[in-house]
């Protein structure tokens, strides 16, 4: 169903809600910022709190549209910092009840920009945020999310905070887009740092459907294709030489692991040396100081259903440690039958840094079983 503006013209009232601390805990390997508990120890680690940066660059696919917006957002860190500091036209109308914010003051905050009638929500975080959001949206209103956080299974997120500003320029614009329900995901944060998946469905949110901004909801469970997966493991294997091996996450990269009998951290990243296991469950900065100035790898495999290889769940591969690496160390394996499920979408990265995006699109090979390759594309950032 297209979404009707008025006119090119008129004043489009766009609500913001940022959850600051979204996404404090990926590159600490802590797989989650749920909970004061987990924020607490991420922040005494030097965790950076970076929802505000992604957001800053969704917004600023806008700025040409300024005198036509007007941002309703919560105070301080929760929107209106950022949306002042990119030179909108701002009015707060909500302030945190906690100085570290809780799930409460996101749904509050879409509470009051609710009666505030705006025409569309723009939000900054996670699948957690993305709960808290759909747990007090009404149907009718179009949100969309600017991806920030730890956990991104749910379909309510733009591929990268960029293509979040994108499909909010062209509802600003007065173009027709079309609205789906895309469902609202999460998973048990306990279970994923105990290496189990439990994802659930808590409902879903009236999204723009555009298919080159938008991510599918991610699949879920592990590949059934055993034998593909021990051919792909074995050519890796067959592979490797004396260089440091980085082994990303996922079910792919984990029958390797098992392969050579090494304990893998399924949600985590590990270092490889002579396949022997050198460290288990490293932050980004670990992974960096064991990286630098080393002949190194990356494994890494694609999250099924929406294509990403960098920024969703593997925050730990920094820019700094994938620049340090290189791109033509990074070794991509992945099933047939999980490339075929793309129907032809790109693979997309979002690692945090624009340039390096750009750096890494273009066509990469992609293993898929026992010397066996396809090249297959990174897609050109939005």
């Amino acid at each position: 169903m297209p979404m009707p503006v008025e006119s090119s013209s008129a004043v489009f009232k766009l609500g913001l809600v940022v959850n600051p601390f979204a996404g404090i805990g990926g590159a600490l390997a802590l797989k989650g910022s749920d909970g004061k508990d987990i924020r607490e120890k991420a922040l005494a680690m030097g965790a950076e709190k970076k929802a505000n940066h992604k957001t800053a660059v969704a917004l600023s696919e806008l700025l040409e549209l300024q005198a036509n917006i007007r941002i309703y957002t919560a105070a301080g860190e929760m929107g209106e910092l950022v949306a002042k500091q990119s030179g909108f036209n701002t009015s707060g109308v909500y302030t945190a009840q906690h100085e570290q914010t809780e799930s409460v003051d996101t749904e509050n905050a879409v509470k009051a920009l609710v009666d505030c009638g705006v025409d569309m929500l723009l939000f900054a975080g996670g699948d957690g945020t993305a709960r808290n959001v759909c747990a007090v949206i009404p149907e009718h209103l179009p949100a969309l999310g600017v991806p920030a956080g730890c956990k991104i299974h749910s379909g309510v997120y733009a591929i990268t905070p960029r293509a979040a500003g994108r499909v909010v320029q062209m509802l600003a614009s007065g173009e027709l887009v079309s609205l789906d329900d895309a469902e609202v995901m999460d998973i048990d944060e306990n279970a994923f740092r105990e290496g189990r998946v439990k994802a659930k469905q808590f409902g879903a949110m009236r999204v723009p459907a555009e298919l080159h901004y938008v991510q599918s909801v991610k699949n879920g469970g592990k590949e059934s294709e055993e034998l593909v997966l021990a051919d792909i493991a074995a050519y890796v294997i067959e592979d490797m030489d004396d260089e440091l091996y980085v082994m990303g996450s996922g079910s792919t990269v984990a029958a390797i692991m098992q392969e050579m009998g090494l304990e893998n951290t399924l949600l985590g990243v590990d270092l490889v040396h002579d396949q022997s296991l050198i460290a288990s469950d490293l932050t980004a900065e670990r992974l960096l100081e064991n990286v630098r100035g080393k002949n190194c790898k990356i494994v890494i495999t694609l999250i099924g259903g929406q294509g990403h290889i960098l920024g969703r769940g593997n925050q730990q591969l920094s820019p700094e440690v994938i620049r340090t690496v290189g791109r033509d160390n990074i070794i991509i394996v992945a099933t047939k039958t999980k490339l075929e499920a793309l129907n032809g979408r790109p693979l997309i990265v979002d690692s945090g840094d624009e340039v390096l995006n750009r750096e890494l699109a273009g066509l990469i090979p992609i293993v898929t079983g026992y010397h066996d390759k396809v090249l297959y594309p990174i897609a050109a950032p939005i």
